[in-house]
Parts: structure tokens; C-alpha cells; sequence
């Protein structure tokens, strides 16, 4: 992977498809990152039971400290999760994974990527309009633990096609 805006900080960080042995960290990531976490066993039916899911994780220096999740379906990718530990966020790393993830989805032939986020979720809207995710709609209530509604997002992903063939990419499926 070439390394883009600040090698400095980026040294170390790896991204690699996500196993099941992966499963625990990704519960402390999940747990730490999410006021709604999914369970251990979602994860585990997502990677062994759903052939619509591809995950990754990000390292640094052979730690989990980070994961990716979407759904592939024809030509769209939904997101599912994007997920941070606390210590490793206000580094642009958030955005790296994320880089990677809309890489991995057109290299995979995927056009578009969807997402739903928390209204109130300002600093993960500003980054999904930064990577080129605009508002298409509203889902009310669609947050159980407080009827929060969703904003729906949607995203081309041609720049990334491009960036994908020139690179390569991990093939996470």
C-alpha cells in the first residue's frame, strides 16, 4: 500500500482481511467505539454465515486497533461498520480504513457505497462528506437504543476504481 499524507504516522499500520480468530479485539474495538456494540456471536454469523459480508481489520504494529465491515450486493457496497479504538483516533487513521475500505469495494467491482450514520454524529458525517458520501435521505427512529434517526449516504466510487487498479488492493471477500 502506498502510504499518502503523513507516512510518519502511517508507519506501522497495516490492513489485512478479518478472521475469526480476530474476533475478541474486534469486540474491545466494538465495545469502545459503539453505544449499540454487536455481539460476538453477530461477527461470527457475519463471517461464517453471510456471504454478502467482507470485514478487515487495521493494525499498527501488530495490534488490532481498528476494523471495517460492508455488504457487496451486485454493483453496491453498504457499509456496515467502521470502527476506531479511542487511543488511535485524531490521527487521520479513521480515514485511512475507511480509504481502504471504499478501495477494497471498488476494486471488488463495486459503483456506489451506502451507509446509515447518527444524525448527531457530526465528526463521522464530516468524514463521509470529505470522502465523497452525500445525504440522501432520513431513517427515523432507526437507532433502537434512543429512536435516534439515521442520515443515509451515498458515495461513487470511480476515483477509487482507479486508485484500486493503479495500487492493487487486499481482496477481502
Amino acid at each position: 500500500m502506498k502510504q499518502q499524507e503523513h507516512p510518519e504516522r502511517e508507519a506501522g499500520l497495516t490492513f489485512r482481511r478479518m478472521t475469526l480468530d480476530d474476533i475478541p479485539s474486534v469486540m474491545e474495538v466494538e465495545q469502545d467505539a459503539f453505544s449499540l456494540p454487536w455481539t460476538e456471536e453477530a461477527f461470527q454469523n457475519e463471517m461464517t454465515m453471510n456471504h454478502f459480508a467482507h470485514y478487515m481489520v487495521m493494525e499498527y504494529e501488530g495490534q488490532l486497533i481498528g476494523y471495517a465491515g460492508m455488504w457487496t450486493i451486485v454493483e453496491e457496497a453498504h457499509i456496515t461498520n467502521v470502527a476506531l479504538l479511542g487511543d488511535y483516533r485524531g490521527r487521520k487513521w479513521g480515514e485511512r480504513l475507511l480509504d481502504e475500505l471504499m478501495k477494497t469495494a471498488a476494486f471488488m467491482g463495486m459503483e456506489r457505497m451506502t451507509l446509515e450514520v447518527r444524525v448527531s454524529n457530526e465528526v463521522a458525517r464530516n468524514l463521509y462528506v470529505k470522502k465523497g458520501f452525500a445525504p440522501a435521505g432520513i431513517r427515523k427512529g432507526y437507532y433502537s437504543d434512543n429512536q435516534e434517526d439515521a442520515l443515509i449516504m451515498w458515495a461513487e466510487l470511480d476515483a477509487y476504481r482507479a486508485q484500486a487498479q493503479e495500487e492493487g488492493s487486499e481482496d477481502i471477500s
